[in-house]
Formats: C-alpha cells, sequence, structure tokens
C-alpha cells in the first residue's frame, strides 16, 4: 500500500501512516569554540538520525555559545563560525534529515542572530531573530540587529557557505516534496514569547513542525512557564512545535542554563530532556509527530482558516522552500505513547479531574433540564448495572443541587426473563442506601402478554436459545421503556435515559420505544470506560456513604450484560462483550474515527501499539514506560490492563466500523437531549456527529481489508510468520 510519503513501506513503518520522527539537541556547548561545538553538534545530529530522526533543531547560537557578549562581534568568532558551519552542512549531504542550528551571521555590515536550516549538502535557508530582547538580564540588541530591520532584501547577498541566493528572511517555511504534510517552520527564542510570533504565519502557510532554538537561562518556575507557552503555541496553531534551549557549557558569570527541551503536539506532550545534565555527548529527545492529525485538526476548525485570511496579505510573502526527503525505514512508535483509553487518563490525578468535571457537566444538565421544563420529579429504571447506577448517582446529585428531596427520584427496578438475583439485589439496596423512591415491577406479565399476541414461540411453551431472538430481547428493552414513559406521565416527572456513549456508537439499544429513548439522557456522550471510572471517583470520594459504595463496588465487579437471555444449565450470564468484542477497543476506535477521521489501516496501527499482545521483539522497543491501567488515588485500578492479539484487535476493529458506518447511524439520528461531555464529542446530530442514516460503509469495509492484507504481507516480509499466519487466518474468515 502506498504509503503518506509515496511509496511503498511496511504496514509497521511509522512513516507509512504519516509520522514523522523529530529532535530536539541539547549540546554539551564548548564556550567560543565554533570547530569544537561543530564536532559535537555533528555527532549528536548522526545520533539522531541513526535513529530514524527527520528534523534536528539545535539551541540558540549553539555553534558558537550564547553567553559570548561582546566576543560575538569578533572575527575570529565569526570567522570560525562560517567554517563551522561548512562542516555541519556537509555532514548533511545524505539527505536523511534537516538540521536546524543558531549561529551568528553579519550581513551588510549588520550582526543577525540567526537560525541556519541544513539539509542535504546545502543551505535551505537563514532565518533572522525578529524580536531582540533588550530588557532585565539581556542585553541581545547591544550585539545584534533584528530581521525586521535588514536591509539586504530576502536573500543573502553574494556567496554563503558556497552558494548564492540562500533564502534569508523570518517568512519562510521548509516542505518535504514526497509529502507536503512535512512543512518545517523555524524561529528564535524570544520570537515565540510576543504576541503574534512569526510561527504564527509559517503555521498559516503551512508549516506542521515549528522549531524554536532558544538560550533562556533557567530561573525559578521558569520551566512551567515554557511548557505552557510551548503547549499553548503548538495547540492554537495545530502543531507540532519543538523547542530547545542552551545548557551546559554556557557562562554562568551572571546566569544559569538548564538545557530544556520539549516536544508539543497540538497542545500534548510528547517528551522533555532532562534537565541540568551535564553529559559531554549532550542529549537527544526525540518525537513521534502525528503529521495527519495535524492536517485534521486544522481542516476540522474553520475558525482557524478564518483567522488566516485575516492576514492573508502576510501569509501570502511566507516563501516555501521545498526539499526531498524519504525516511528510512521506522518500525514502530518508539518514541510516542498512544494511549489504550483515549477517554480516560491513566494519571491519577488527571483521572480524578476528567471525572470531576463529567460528573458535574451531567449534573448540571440534568438540573438546569428540571429548571425549564418545570417538573420537579425524575423517573428512572435501576438495573444494577453500571449505566443506570451511574445516571441514579447524576439524578441525585441533581436533586440535592436543586435543594429537593431524593424522594422525588422515583426509581424502578423491572426484572425480566433474565435478570439475575444479585443484580436485582444490588438495585435494591442501592435505591434504598441512596434514599430515593424505589419500587419493583416486574415486566414479565407484560411481555408475555406481547410475545402471544405476536404469536412468538415463547408463548406457546418453547425454549432455547434459538427462541431467544432479537424480537424476545427487545420486547423487554421495549416493556421497559413503555412503562417508564407512561408512568412519568402519571407522576408528573420525565423520564431520564441511561444509555451511553459506547451503546450509541454501536447501535447496542432498542430504537424507539426501548433505551434508545428518554426524555433527557445524561450519560449519552459518557464512554462506558468512563463511567466505570465515574462511579469509582464517587466511591473515593464518598459523596454516599459507606453502604452505598459497598454496593457500588459489588456492580463494578459484574460482568457487562443486557440481561435479556435466560440462562441455560451451566452456562454462564449473557455478555455484551462477548457479542461485542471489548468495549475498551470499541471506545478507541470511535475516538480514531469521529474525534481524529482517520482511515481504517492508521487507527488499526494505533491500535496495534496500544492494545496488540503479539508485537515482534525486533520491532523498536517503546522509550516510554507502558502506559498504566487507569488508577485513582487509593483504589485499586479501575479498568482491566487487556491485551489481544493483532488480529484479534483488527476483527474487532471491523465490527465496530460495520456497526457505527452502517447499521447504527439512523438511531443516532434521532438521539434525545445529552450534554456533551468530553473533548472526543458526542454523537448527536445537533452537536459533533452529523451523518446520513443511509450512507455506505464500503470505504471503510474496502479500507479494513485493505489494511489486513498489507499486515499480513508486511509480517510475512519481516520475518514473522507466526504473526503472518494468524492474519491469513483472519483473511480466510472474511475471504478476503
Amino acid at each position: 500500500m502506498q504509503s503518506a510519503w509515496g511509496d511503498e513501506r511496511s504496514f509497521f513503518d511509522l512513516h507509512a501512516h504519516d509520522f514523522v520522527r523529530v529532535s530536539t539537541c541539547v549540546p554539551r556547548v564548548f564556550l567560543g569554540d565554533p570547530l569544537r561545538n561543530a564536532a559535537a553538534i555533528g555527532e549528536l545530529y548522526d545520533r539522531a538520525v541513526a535513529d530514524g530522526s527527520s528534523c534536528c533543531v539545535f539551541p540558540e547560537l549553539c555553534v558558537c555559545g550564547y553567553a559570548l557578549d561582546d566576543l560575538l562581534q569578533q572575527d575570529a568568532i565569526l570567522r570560525e563560525t562560517l567554517e563551522a558551519l561548512a562542516l555541519l552542512k556537509a555532514r548533511t549531504a545524505p539527505g536523511k534529515a534537516l538540521l536546524v542550528v543558531g549561529a551568528p551571521l553579519r550581513v551588510d555590515g549588520r550582526l543577525y542572530n540567526c537560525a541556519v536550516v541544513l539539509h542535504g549538502g546545502r543551505a535551505l535557508g537563514v532565518v533572522p531573530k525578529s524580536y531582540l530582547p533588550n530588557f532585565r538580564e539581556f542585553y541581545e540588541a547591544r550585539q545584534f540587529v533584528s530581521g525586521r530591520e535588514k536591509c539586504c532584501g530576502d536573500v543573502l547577498p553574494g556567496d554563503f557557505l558556497g552558494e548564492a541566493g540562500v533564502p534569508f528572511r523570518a517568512d519562510v517555511v521548509f516542505r518535504c516534496a514526497e509529502n507536503a504534510d512535512f512543512c518545517v517552520g523555524v524561529e528564535v527564542c524570544q520570537d515565540v514569547w510576543v504576541p503574534v510570533p512569526p510561527s504564527t504565519f509559517q503555521a498559516f502557510r503551512g508549516a506542521t513542525v515549528l522549531c524554536n532554538l532558544s538560550a533562556s537561562n533557567i530561573t525559578i518556575d521558569k520551566s512551567r512557564y515554557r511548557h505552557a507557552l510551548v503547549a499553548s503555541t503548538s495547540s492554537k496553531n495545530y502543531c507540532a512545535y519543538l523547542y530547545t534551549s542552551a545548557g551546559a557549557g554556557e557562562s554562568t558569570n551572571d546566569l544559569a542554563w538548564d538545557g530544556q527541551a520539549v516536544i508539543y503536539e497540538c497542545g500534548d506532550l510528547l517528551g522533555e530532556s532532562e534537565r541540568f545534565a551535564d553529559d559531554v555527548r549532550g542529549q537527544a529527545l526525540h518525537g513521534d509527530v502525528d503529521l495527519g492529525r495535524i492536517a485534521q485538526d486544522r481542516s476540522r476548525d474553520m475558525t482557524w482558516s478564518q483567522n488566516a485570511r485575516d492576514f492573508r496579505d502576510l501569509v501570502e510573502k511566507v516563501r516555501v522552500v521545498d526539499f526531498s526527503l524519504v525516511p528510512g525505514g521506522s518500525h514502530g512508535l518508539g518514541f510516542r505513547r498512544v494511549a489504550k483509553r483515549p477517554y480516560v487518563p491513566s494519571d491519577p490525578a488527571t483521572l480524578a479531574e476528567r471525572c470531576y468535571e463529567c460528573y458535574n457537566i451531567q449534573v448540571s444538565g440534568l438540573a438546569q433540564r428540571m429548571r425549564a421544563s418545570g417538573l420537579k420529579k425524575l423517573v428512572i429504571g435501576v438495573s444494577g448495572g453500571l449505566d443506570s447506577t451511574h445516571a441514579l448517582l447524576v439524578c441525585c446529585q441533581a436533586l440535592d443541587k436543586l435543594g429537593l428531596p431524593r424522594s422525588n427520584c422515583l426509581a424502578y427496578t423491572m426484572p425480566g426473563f433474565a435478570t439475575t438475583a444479585a443484580t436485582k439485589s444490588y438495585a435494591l439496596e442501592l435505591m434504598r442506601c441512596l434514599g430515593v423512591s424505589a419500587e419493583t415491577l416486574d415486566i414479565t406479565p407484560s411481555c408475555e402478554v406481547m410475545l402471544g399476541d405476536l404469536g412468538h414461540a415463547y408463548a406457546a411453551g418453547e425454549r432455547g436459545r434459538a427462541v431467544y431472538d432479537v424480537t424476545f430481547e427487545n420486547v423487554q428493552a421495549g416493556e421497559r421503556t413503555n412503562h417508564l414513559f407512561r408512568l412519568a406521565n402519571h407522576k408528573g416527572a420525565f423520564v431520564v435515559g441511561t444509555g451511553d456513549l459506547s451503546e450509541l456508537a454501536l447501535g447496542w439499544c432498542t430504537y424507539g420505544v426501548g433505551d434508545h429513548m428518554s426524555h433527557y439522557g445524561v450519560n449519552a456522550s459518557v464512554p462506558k470506560s468512563l463511567i466505570q471510572c465515574v462511579i469509582q471517583w464517587v466511591i473515593s470520594s464518598d459523596f454516599v456513604g459507606a453502604a452505598a459504595n459497598a454496593v457500588l463496588t459489588s456492580i463494578l465487579a459484574v460482568e457487562i450484560s443486557p440481561e435479556l437471555v435466560p440462562q441455560e444449565d451451566g452456562e454462564a450470564m449473557q455478555s455484551t462483550e462477548d457479542a461485542l468484542g471489548p468495549y475498551d477497543l470499541h471506545d478507541f476506535q470511535l475516538y480514531c474515527a469521529t474525534r481524529r477521521g482517520f482511515a481504517p489501516a492508521k487507527a488499526a496501527y494505533l491500535a496495534m501499539h496500544a492494545w496488540a499482545s503479539d508485537c515482534p521483539d525486533t520491532w523498536e522497543r517503546a522509550h516510554f514506560e507502558r502506559e498504566p491501567p487507569p488508577t485513582l488515588a487509593g483504589a485499586a485500578a479501575v479498568l482491566e490492563d487487556r491485551a489481544f492479539p493483532l488480529a484479534k484487535v483488527l476483527d474487532f476493529q471491523r465490527t465496530f466500523l460495520r456497526r457505527f458506518f452502517l447499521t447504527s447511524q439512523f438511531k443516532r439520528t434521532c438521539v434525545p437531549n445529552a450534554p456533551k461531555v468530553g473533548d472526543g464529542g458526542s454523537l448527536s446530530p445537533r452537536g459533533d456527529w452529523r451523518a446520513p442514516s443511509d450512507s455506505s460503509w464500503q470505504p471503510w469495509h474496502r479500507g479494513w481489508q485493505a489494511t489486513v492484507k498489507w499486515a499480513r504481507a508486511s509480517a510475512a516480509a519481516d520475518g514473522h510468520a507466526e504473526l503472518a499466519r494468524d492474519l491469513e487466518a483472519l483473511m480466510s474468515v472474511y475471504e478476503l
């Protein structure tokens, strides 16, 4: 299959899926010794290239050292700086990676603080610093002229490193001819600290990877500010931002240096260097940047393009310099952690905040709906399962918020043909502990009447799996919803829905008069995996007391089941995941499809990194520790840390794609009102997801088929025979 770089690559190669490896490098500086610095920079560059990097950025003035003060004006320093740049230019001759270094350059009698971009034995361009700090400890205007004040035009006059016509401007980007998504912009230190940096216009002109060469001495708490600044810049520009600053070797006459380097992508931290390191070999921090994600985010946010039009004159002036680069093969995302659960962070503090926000968004939404409706009572069905338990907790909190008694929550447990004693007891005990108005309403008599009216085999006394068909299941789901709506009419209340985002994505709900419908669906944009975590957060926060906490703990341990099919002797409880596959994996695919818009091949590649248990040992070892399962402080892991063979990951992906794109959109087209909760979005047609109910799924189906074939061929070509056999077996199942 053709990659994003226009060539044939292995499925397991990160470049095949529009990733690129980049590096922020912090060399040990030899102050005032450009030739020695050139050797150190060259060695660090070679190390990064050997690790598969395609872009290496070094600190401000690293060729000679930043803290030289008036020595920067000395001819000896400037002459050797040019010699050092010539050596570094030659070092890039193989054309495997861009090299971006900082150096002072004298042009037409003026000294500029510059970033020099080298590649393939060429000087692609020189970017002068636009904004010179001249306050507090900074005195750059004593030595340098701003690039905004240059008088020589937009190319260097005469010969520079043996070349004529080298671009000399801040408004320039460097674009890969083989993959236009890989486009690099460059700015120097203070340039990013101003309200409207040069990188803004570089991004508008197509730069997806922005590099900042900084010196930036360290003071207390400055590191935190750098993080905030770089994160914000990468977020608002929808780009990767590579920031590197001077470290060991710079003068400590009056300042100190920590050598901080960070890589952010659209607000997400990909990596950070060790600060205050004193390794003579320097540091190279790598990150695997998702160029496809950047392109997706930019194309979705129309305000980004609208803002660019406001600065059209400036954006149109940005010059594009093309270069040729075809990266080598790199198996696996060795420098990027792929979150197993995009909706559920693994860090305890972040997870606790996520649960707090989720819970309170739901509570606030329900409270406002009660105010607007003028109704002071709620009706809810409580099964003793996860979703209805979570919705019941939200109902109680909303009533508390409005100053209404919890008895105004009219909660009904409605046992049917397959309800187990355990879940029924959990439902009753939880309702008692929470102080709601609790009743049991057995739906089996009304279901038997309807089954009889339908002439169903069950009404004739037949039993067994063949009898327990979709009609048998949906009669029960429909009867429950029918009773709840009529009870709401009768009691002057409205029905609170319990179905969640994961079920809605898969169409795992009974349409119309069924669990698909309610007056207000508090869980509709909360995935199943996050609901489990919020319940655990309620327990950990001790909101409902020890007795209720004990029941909630028991509910979390129960197998996820609709309890619609009776158990035969010796049979296990009906399992939703046995029928559909793991919710965790479906949630992962949902995020890739709706939040990212990724094609099946890329979603499968990411899922492989997050979930596959049979990645060959010959692949690159991940440089991050394996992501731990989500955990709240003081509690055991909320979700099981599972893994699956790649063939199963792909099989489950097909289930998701078919159900999401082919069979269930009509249910999402008419969902009840519900508050949007997470950045992963909702599936409401009035919110994040608008799609026709009758479109084809063939582009995703064909994409999935091609992905399986590609993965099998790549596994065979790479010598992973067992993996190739497993994928061959999957192909046989679907006759590929």
